[in-house]
């Protein structure tokens, strides 16, 4: 029976691991490397550079994080988003290591190898949360340092009582009833209780896009009753198209575009992105712009062509001193068809007002109604105007909304909540996200986000879709359910076993439990700790990412 348990413990990590070894098998083996004089060779992937130029063929893997310097095709981004269709890429676009290649050749530029890309990030949380203890396992642990005394107490007196009041050989009896006590409250399914739970929940909640930052993370979120949500790359696409321009005075639309565009060419938002884009599709002239810095998530400023230049929302141009009343109208109008607007100051004054629309993720709705029948309390909080977060929100069916927030009001906003006896989690994609993600009971951030935002959260979802939260949940419930099942099991084994090891039933039955039979009911205890645990192996979580 002892090798019993022990096959099964093996086979228990053997199969949690498995979820390591899928995520590293989806890496390729080597990268097709572009020398400085044109030659190509293959080599082996741990031999890539930061700057290397590589070829991507049709049909191939993308061997690191980087970006496409040559060529266009399409790549299938599935194995981070979950999305079956390939996504179009061309030059300047980001590549994440292990996607496909579906069609045309790339070059591209490697920026991330070894520990630093995407795939291995994802590895290195699935593998640290399975070798995290959870809270409850401290308890465990305090537990079993009294519990170890205690049976060394009761193997003590047993052997004296026996060896003082027990039938001749009295001291025989005794040295056999107290091996058998110490054998028989062997802690190994306490030690195992909760780490073979973390161990299978976390590998089979990495296989569905879900990673745990650690076994924390799965006890607190199951007593989450708040969602804060951000709007931007969490309920929305988070890849927004460029909508319309409104020009103030005597300056033209083309003008704002282009101004516009020159300062956010600074900016990685996927809004400035947007910007340029467009500028650049209608073949303005950028110019580089000087002293650039981001206004704590309300916009942007810097110098362009000598001129002080701000971009934001309507508390960037109160903060500026500009006057944004002239445009309001207008602004509200594109806010009600769910756009997002920035006003742009020139030197002081208004310029115009940038709109672009960002379509609510296909996902979001089925996650919405997911989250609501769980029970959790919605709310979104997001840097866009109030009109536009009202219009997204009515349309998703959240009745709490906040607008115009920076990355300070959402952090106050948890802790607001949290003072009130709430458990938050905090769903976010950005760097403006990241205080708030870290304020939270649970951070959860999306893996098509922001690095800042993914190392401050306690929990990512690979593929960004909300629907992993209400899946995540239940993996929740299931493993603490789980791992109480097992300490039970464990403690009601010993409260039982270690009296009849001792003898108690000897003046009633005769009985004594030989130290072999207290061995196999040790072995046992284990099995049955073992065998509960896999069953979140074979658990289906909640409707949700497949």
């Amino acid at each position: 029976m002892t090798l019993l348990g022990q096959v099964l413990e093996l086979k228990a990590r053997s199969e949690t691991g498995a979820a390591i070894r899928a995520l590293l098998g989806l890496a390729p083996r080597t990268a097709r490397r572009i020398r400085g004089d044109g030659t190509e060779d293959d080599i082996p992937l741990t031999q890539v550079h930061p700057g290397d130029r590589l070829r991507i063929r049709p049909g191939e893997k993308v061997p690191v994080d980087g970006v496409v310097l040559e060529g266009e095709s399409a790549i299938d981004e599935s194995m981070l988003t979950g999305e079956p269709m390939p996504v179009g890429k061309k030059q300047g676009d980001a590549l994440v290591g292990a996607t496909l290649n579906t069609s045309g050749a790339l070059i591209m530029r490697a920026d991330k190898v070894g520990s630093a890309t995407v795939l291995a990030q994802i590895v290195q949380m699935v593998t640290n949360a399975q070798r995290s203890r959870a809270p409850m396992q401290r308890l465990a642990d305090v537990v079993a340092g009294y519990f170890v005394m205690v049976v060394i107490g009761i193997a003590v007196s047993t052997f004296v009582l026996w060896g003082l009041f027990g039938p001749n050989p009295s001291w025989a009896f005794g040295l056999v009833n107290a091996v058998a006590v110490l054998i028989i409250a062997c802690p190994c399914a306490l030690g195992l209780a909760t780490p073979m739970s973390v161990m299978v929940a976390t590998g089979n909640a990495a296989l569905r896009g879900i990673l745990f930052r650690d076994a924390a993370a799965i006890e607190r979120l199951r007593e989450v009753d708040t969602l804060i949500i951000d709007k931007t790359g969490t309920l929305t696409e988070g890849r927004p198209a460029f909508h319309s321009v409104i020009a103030a005075g005597n300056t033209t639309a083309a003008e704002v575009l282009r101004i516009a565009a020159s300062l956010d060419q600074g900016s990685e938002h996927p809004l400035a992105q947007v910007l340029v884009g467009e500028a650049r599709r209608r073949n303005l002239a950028l110019v580089p712009a000087d002293r650039f810095e981001s206004a704590s998530g309300i916009g942007v400023r810097g110098v362009v062509e000598g001129r002080q230049v701000a971009l934001g929302n309507t508390a960037l141009m109160d903060e500026c001193g500009v006057d944004w009343q002239d445009l309001a109208q207008q602004a509200e109008a594109l806010r009600s068809k769910g756009a997002s607007v920035m006003y742009l100051a020139i030197a002081g004054r208004l310029a115009g007002v940038l709109a672009l629309a960002d379509p609510i993720k296909p996902s979001t709705y089925a996650a919405i109604v997911e989250l609501k029948a769980s029970g959790l309390r919605l709310v979104m909080a997001t840097g866009d105007g109030l009109t536009t977060a009202r219009t997204v929100a009515r349309e998703l069916g959240i009745e709490e909304v906040h607008g115009e927030v920076r990355p300070k009001d959402k952090d106050d906003l948890v802790a607001r909540l949290q003072a009130g006896g709430r458990r938050v989690a905090m769903a976010g994609d950005g760097i403006n996200d990241a205080p708030a993600l870290a304020r939270a009971d649970v951070g959860i951030a999306m893996g098509t986000g922001t690095d800042v935002a993914m190392s401050t959260a306690q929990l990512t979802l690979v593929k960004g879709d909300l629907r992993g939260i209400a899946v995540a949940r239940s993996i929740s419930l299931a493993t603490v359910r789980n791992m109480r099942q097992n300490l039970m099991f464990a403690f009601l084994y010993n409260a039982l076993g270690v009296p009849i090891a001792a003898g108690a039933l000897y003046p009633l039955t005769g009985w004594l439990l030989s130290p072999m039979i207290a061995a196999l009911a040790m072995s046992l205890s284990s099995v049955s700790v073992v065998s509960n645990a896999l069953r979140l192996r074979q658990r289906r979580a909640t409707r949700g990412v497949n």
